[in-house]
């Protein structure tokens, strides 16, 4: 999908989130664009990247195969594809982990929402939540991705995002 056909597409989800979670909608959009390759890989609705929980129901989850950069040795996963030492203590691992699965777009833009809620991790976060630059380097900050250009990634995209927004 062209940057111009995923926000076509997609602003409504992005937009009905955020009137219900305050959340900006080019963030959110920018977060789905850049998490599923512009929704090329977003397998049961999860656009997101949102990890299942313990608790998640088999029905709910799936697994997907997927890059983390640790600071350990030897993480535990459901299956570790692949483990390289990258410099400074941290380890690149790719791996099969644990993914929801949702029903629809609908579910997956609200579920996305209410995370940042559910989670403390992120209350110093949503303090930002209507500026999407500033609230990309704060999930980032609060650990929301292993990768350590995270925010910056994610704020290019935003851009991209914004350009194409009525």
């Amino acid at each position: 999908m062209t940057p111009k056909e995923f926000v076509k597409e997609y602003l409504p989800y992005a937009q009905a989130s955020e009137k219900k979670t305050g959340i900006a909608a080019a963030f959110t959009l920018g977060q789905a664009a850049l998490e599923s390759g512009w929704g090329e890989s977003a397998p049961h609705y999860n656009f997101f990247g949102v990890k299942a929980r313990k608790d998640t129901p088999m029905s709910k989850k799936q697994t997907i195969i997927t890059t983390e950069y640790l600071k350990k040795k030897g993480v535990k996963f459901p299956a570790v594809l692949s483990e390289t030492p990258i410099g400074n203590g941290v380890y690149k691992y790719r791996v099969m982990d644990w993914f929801m699965a949702y029903e629809n777009a609908t579910e997956a833009f609200d579920d996305h929402g209410d995370f940042f809620y559910r989670n403390k991790r992120y209350v110093e976060a949503l303090k930002h939540k209507g500026d999407p630059y500033k609230f990309a380097e704060m999930i980032a900050a609060a650990g929301y991705a292993t990768s350590p250009t995270y925010a910056d990634k994610l704020k290019k995209v935003i851009r991209m995002i914004e350009k194409e927004m009525p």
